[in-house]
């Protein structure tokens, strides 16, 4: 079982942002659309911070 912690969930532009953090794939995001796609590439990012703004780069770039 893998035991993941939110560190986050932000509502922009209709999307909604999640960013959390695994052991073994540290700190990752997905985007949910307003239909329910779940959105996002998985790359591992050494903070939450740079999880979060790769997450709002993303929302903003596919607008």
């Amino acid at each position: 079982m893998t035991i993941a912690k939110i560190h986050s969930v932000v509502c922009i532009q209709s999307r909604v942002l999640v960013v959390f953090y695994t052991p073994c794939k540290c700190w990752q995001f997905r985007i949910v659309s307003p239909d329910g796609t779940v959105l996002g590439d998985y790359p591992i990012y050494y903070s939450a911070e740079a999880a979060a703004k790769a997450g709002r780069d993303s929302i903003y770039q596919n607008r």
